[in-house]
């Protein structure tokens, strides 16, 4: 630096920076030091930064007055530094020789600052509104250029006048517009222009915020606000910022899933190809003999090798990178950690010398304090982006599995039971959140370790290795635990989805169980299996509370040996103060990566056995796409079937057999057959939901598939028969009348508002298939599969909806249809007949060409002719009965249906029915008319006056959860769960284990006194075994407490699932049929996972906690007493900034568990209905959870 400043500037003088009472830095080291920080900084980054913002582009800011200024500042700021430049070369023209340091830094720091204006405007073209990098470098200008502030302004005052008057000039100017830079990047500028239009009418202020605001999270201060003024509901929340929506996680994860399916498979037909060997070409002419041929090919097959898709290589491609800049807040935090144990050894060193200025150790105090608000920055910096990230991985995972739910094969369905999938969509993607919190300390804890041992070394020698000898014996102890718990979490797992599944089989079919009373020995079933679970968590309590009292006690065990071992083998090593309590604070930053790093790495263990359970579901078999062609357009068929032969699991013999039929555009198709003959069937493997063995299928359009049992969603009847698509009254209308619903509307409470609960529990049979059949006719496709939706209505409702409907003179005409129907009456206006038997197609044609055969349709008419004419007779005698109950309109109705029904065969009139009869699905056909008109005749005709809508009433409540704080009867409660006597006895238990710490700490803090007082000879013994037995006291006492601890939380568990179990089995009926199943699947699924390991978790670390900080508070009040005047006004701000609303993750949870159990029909109406991907409007987004 000599070389630089010149002899006349020296770099550093201690007497006039350290000991003295107005301090003050040489010159040459403000030049240098102070002027070129904020530069390098600023260069460093530049690459990096540049680079950042080529790749986002967020639009156009225009100029504004407060860019203008800022861009106004940066080349004043060039300019002033370039006068001292020039300056220093006028001087040198004069004679006037400065140091090169007079030259040098000019230009640095006026290059910089045009660098500095260069990325203003840049940043505004990139649409950037708040500067981070920026702001930290004016930041860094300012608080570099305060000491020369102060300097120059105790230089004149001591010599009366200013020497260097430009430079003095040139220098405030520039750290007041320096100053002004720093404000200016406080503010925001305006949007930026040509960017996505934010139209949310609640947005989320986050992506808004200035670098100030997020950094410090103050963009959250008004919600924490509002919660502390009245209690917080999900309505007050911000909407979903988008890059966190399930719209972009979901496919994120897909798409680095997917390639790790190609990657898989393209390895394992690599492994699986043929190899050829050539044997060496005969070294003789002989043509005969024994030789071989002259080329031998030798097949090696039967060699692959299994190569299974890595999830977790595409869970650390979606979200790596993002989670990758929280480490790197990690790693700066675990710096700055170890700031502060130097700083307490030099205020410790301070305190010792009595002629040390005061500066001195305020600045260390200032210091101190600084550090550890710069390490909260960072920290919850760091905390939110591993928040984030969790929350990603699981809404992805949710939504992977919903995806893969809906599209896997039958036979993946088999072992894929309902059960397991709500556990990985509850239980197992909640793991990965909750690992992804503490997974940096994978890492982070062992680079703390070894600075802490590193510093240890420096300050005890190496009397550390004792230390380092027990955390080394202590990590086959974390191992073994960590095995033992990981075999214990599959066993527990697997308990899990058959209690799940079992209970989702209980709910399903509760209604039958409550009529047979069969509520106790079902109670029973479910009992035995959640003993069984029971049993594997008190294993995996037991084996916790043991590596409790380990990781608790190994920093206790390495500061003993360390201690005990570097007084033992020197007499002159004596324990001070400031050796003692700097490796206190060490062993305390010690304490953190050994409590925690066992925790993580069981987490870790947890999490591994949910990543295989997902990736074992992920990797089932998927119905093949493209097993039906829907882009073919060469023929004039819509749909054709060539020698097609299907099978609902490749394991499975074949279903259907040489299947062939065309089916023209427009035509009607009707497939008879007996019971069981493969009719459904036919109509899944249209859909794609059957394996293809053999032969092509092809749909022209779009389909719409009405199934034999209707798909109700918990909607209103409209939202039922919309299904997300836009209303159109008109439209809307016609379906109606062609559903014959139009009646129905004026018996439901809210007419087409009338909400409808799940599965369609407060409508008829025959009600629910028509919603469907409206669901499909109002989807106006090109295909229509109709799965015999005529047999679940009455007879003169059929014939009315085939009519108007489904029927050659129906508002379907011109659509391609194939009815599945044993309606015989039909028949005759069908164009075409398929017939099919044990499987197999045996003959189609028209009504006529059929009878004339006499072949398998034939039998088919004489089976069901026989049960037509005896259910004829029956309804002809029921008729008289009748006519009282029905308006005259409305028979007079049915007679003109009768004679206006076409003329057909003579067999056929035979099985004409004369009046509807009354179905066994509670349809009510009293003032029912129906009128066969069609879409557009409805029109002309009369139309009554429209009945005023009556307010929808809300069948399904809303899930309420209690809101503002937990009431003190929740903690009681849970107190008599766990036992009374029990939790007293925990918390004494933890109390003493409190108190065993302070005497550590206390008896430590004697025994460093003693080298005052020349007694570290004599005591060295007591001092020891003393210390020995208070840690080991302590280590027991934490034993027996997790043991007690864990013992009262089994309790707990089991007593909170049998009285939810018990108040299930015997609620009323109206309870399930007015309640989603979902939400109840949830209480059995997520929140009792939460009782069983969640929970128990949170006690432990509360009741830790508290009594540590009760212990640390009456060590400080005990010796510092004034202490305690600051501890109220530290509650009080804690009470105020502390926001619950965690209620919202469980509230919310239930409904994304109603469509966690993706049933068949579920799936198949969604693919038969072209929105595979759009389950409901009304489904939950997965991302919001």
């Amino acid at each position: 630096m000599e070389r630089l400043c010149g002899p006349d500037l020296p770099f550093w003088e201690a007497n006039q920076t350290l000991h003295t009472d107005r301090p003050d830095l040489p010159e040459c080291f403000q030049l240098s030091v102070l002027s070129w920080l904020p530069c390098v900084y600023l260069w460093a980054v530049f690459p990096i930064y540049l680079f950042c913002l080529k790749r986002n582009h967020r639009g156009y800011i225009m100029m504004s007055i407060m860019n203008r200024f800022k861009t106004v500042f940066g080349l004043l700021l060039w300019i002033l530094c370039w006068t001292d430049l020039f300056y220093t070369f006028h001087e040198l023209r004069q004679g006037h020789t400065q140091p090169p340091i007079y030259f040098i830094t000019p230009l640095v720091v006026g290059m910089t600052m045009l660098l500095a204006t260069f990325l203003i405007q840049f940043e505004r073209l990139r649409g950037v509104q708040s500067s981070g990098v920026l702001f930290i470098f004016w930041f860094l200008s300012v608080l570099c250029a305060v000491v020369p502030f102060r300097s120059k302004i105790l230089q004149a005052s001591s010599q009366n006048e200013v020497t260097d008057k430009l430079r003095f000039t040139t220098f405030y100017l520039y750290f007041g517009l320096a100053v002004c830079e720093l404000i200016l990047c406080c503010f925001n500028e305006k949007p930026p222009l040509f960017s996505n239009v934010v139209t949310d009418p609640n947005p989320c202020p986050e992506t808004t915020a200035g670098f100030l605001s997020t950094i410090t999270f103050w963009w959250f201060t008004s919600l924490a606000i509002k919660g502390y003024k009245t209690p917080l509901e999900y309505k007050d929340l911000w909407s979903l910022n988008q890059r966190d929506s399930s719209k972009v996680m979901v496919p994120k994860l897909l798409q680095e899933w997917e390639k790790e399916l190609a990657k898989a498979k393209s390895k394992e037909n690599l492994s699986s190809q043929a190899v050829y060997s050539k044997p060496p070409p005969s070294t003789t002419n002989h043509v005969g003999g024994e030789s071989s041929p002259e080329e031998v090919e030798v097949l090696l097959s039967n060699q692959k090798a299994t190569h299974q898709p890595s999830f977790l290589r595409a869970l650390i491609k979606a979200f790596g990178p993002y989670f990758l800049i929280g480490s790197a807040y990690k790693l700066m935090q675990d710096v700055i950690t170890f700031v502060n144990p130097q700083l307490l050894r030099m205020l410790i060193s301070f305190t010792k010398q009595k002629d040390a200025p005061d500066w001195w150790g305020y600045s260390l105090a200032f210091l101190m304090f600084f550090t550890a608000i710069l390490q909260t920055l960072i920290l919850h910096r760091h905390f939110q982006y591993c928040f984030v990230t969790g929350m990603n991985i699981r809404t992805a995972v949710i939504g992977a599995i919903y995806r893969k739910a809906l599209v896997i094969t039958n036979a993946a369905k088999r072992s894929s039971t309902v059960g397991e999938i709500v556990n990985l969509m509850s239980v197992d993607a909640q793991r990965f959140m909750d690992l992804t919190t503490f997974l940096n300390l994978l890492w982070s804890a062992p680079i703390q370790i070894m600075l802490a041992l590193y510093f240890l070394w420096q300050n005890l020698g190496p009397s550390v290795l004792a230390g380092v000898a027990v955390m080394i014996m202590l990590i086959p102890f974390n191992a073994v635990i960590a095995m033992k718990t990981r075999a214990y979490q599959v066993e527990q797992m697997q308990y899990k989805d058959s209690r799940i599944k079992l209970m989702n089989e209980i709910l399903n079919g509760i209604k039958v169980l409550k009529l047979y009373a069969w509520e106790n020995s079902f109670k029973d079933k479910v009992l035995a299996i959640r003993q069984k679970e029971l049993n594997v968590l008190r294993k995996t309590a037991y084996l916790g509370a043991v590596s409790t009292m380990a990781w608790t006690s190994a920093p206790f065990l390495v500061a003993l040996t360390t201690f005990a071992v570097y007084v033992s083998v020197d007499e002159n090593n004596i324990l001070d103060a400031e050796k003692a309590f700097v490796s206190l604070s060490l062993f305390n930053i010690l304490r953190f990566p050994l409590n925690m790093l066992p925790q993580v790495i069981s987490g870790l263990v947890q999490a591994s056995v949910s990543l295989k359970r997902i990736q074992r579901f992920l990797s089932h078999d998927e119905l093949d796409p493209n097993s039906v062609d829907r882009n073919n357009t060469a023929t004039d068929f819509s749909v054709t079937v060539v020698n097609g032969k299907f099978t609902w699991s490749k394991e499975d013999p074949p279903v259907l057999h040489n299947i062939n039929v065309m089916v023209p555009q427009g035509s009607l198709l009707a497939v008879v057959g007996h019971v069981g003959c493969g009719k459904s069937s036919l109509i899944s493997a249209l859909l794609g939901e059957m394996e293809k063995l053999e032969g092509e299928i092809s749909i022209r359009g779009s389909v719409a598939y009405v199934p034999q049992q209707a798909w109700i969603q918990n909607a209103t009847l409209r939202d039922n028969i919309l299904f997300g698509r836009s209303y159109d009254e008109q439209k809307y209308s016609c379906v109606l009348e062609a559903c014959a619903l139009t009646p129905d509307l004026e018996v439901l409470p809210g007419g087409d508002m009338t909400e409808i609960g799940e599965k369609g529990i407060n409508l008829s049979g025959g009600q629910r298939q028509r919603v469907s059949l409206a669901r499909a006719l109002y989807s106006d496709t090109d295909v229509y599969l109709l799965d015999d939706p005529l047999s679940a209505v009455d007879a003169h409702v059929a014939k009315h909806i085939f009519d108007n409907l489904i029927g050659p003179e129906g508002v379907l005409k011109g659509k391609t249809r194939i009815l599945v129907t044993h309606g015989i009456s039909f028949l005759p206006q069908v164009d075409n007949i398929m017939v099919i038997v044990d499987g197999r197609m045996s003959e189609m044609g028209s009504y006529q060409e059929l009878l004339s055969q006499n072949g398998a349709f034939a039998e088919f008419l004489r089976n069901y002719a026989l049960e037509d004419i005896v259910e004829e007779e029956d309804a002809t005698e029921e008729s008289i009965d009748e006519e009282e109950m029905f308006p005259e309109d409305t028979l007079s109705n049915h007679t003109d249906m009768v004679d206006n029904e076409p003329v057909i065969n003579e067999a056929k009139r035979n099985f004409r029915r004369q009046i509807s009869i009354i179905s066994g699905d509670v349809e009510n056909p009293k003032g029912r008319s129906v009128r066969r008109h069609g879409c557009s005749q409805r029109k002309h005709s009369d139309q009554p006056e429209k009945k005023k809508p009556q307010e929808m009433q809300k069948l399904i409540q809303a899930e309420t959860a209690e809101t503002g704080r937990v009431k003190s009867k929740v903690y009681l409660e849970y107190a008599k769960a766990v036992g009374v006597l029990l939790s007293v006895f925990i918390c004494f238990l933890y109390g003493c284990q409190s108190a065993a710490a302070i005497g550590g700490n206390i008896w430590l803090s004697q025994w460093t006194n003693d080298a005052s007082t020349n007694q570290t000879k004599e005591n060295v013994h007591m001092r020891v075994g003393v210390y020995a037995a208070l840690g080991i006291t302590q280590g027991i006492l934490v034993m027996i407490s997790s043991f007690t601890l864990a013992m009262g939380n089994i309790g707990a568990a089991r007593k909170l699932h049998f009285n939810l179990l018990t108040n299930k089995f015997h609620t009323p009926q109206s309870f399930f049929d007015t309640t989603p199943l979902g939400r109840i699947i949830n209480r059995f699924s997520k929140d009792i996972y939460i009782i069983d390991e969640a929970l128990p978790s949170t006690v432990l670390m509360f009741l830790a906690t508290f009594f540590v900080s009760l212990s640390t508070m009456i060590v400080i009040v005990s010796s510092t007493p004034i202490f305690a005047v600051v501890i109220v006004p530290l509650a009080f701000v804690y009470v105020f900034v502390q926001v619950r609303c965690c209620w919202l993750t469980a509230c919310c949870a239930g409904p994304t568990v109603c469509w966690r159990r993706p049933s068949s029909r579920t799936r198949t109406c969604s693919r038969g209905s072209c929105e595979l991907r759009r389950p409901s409007s009304r489904a939950p987004p997965l991302g919001a959870y």
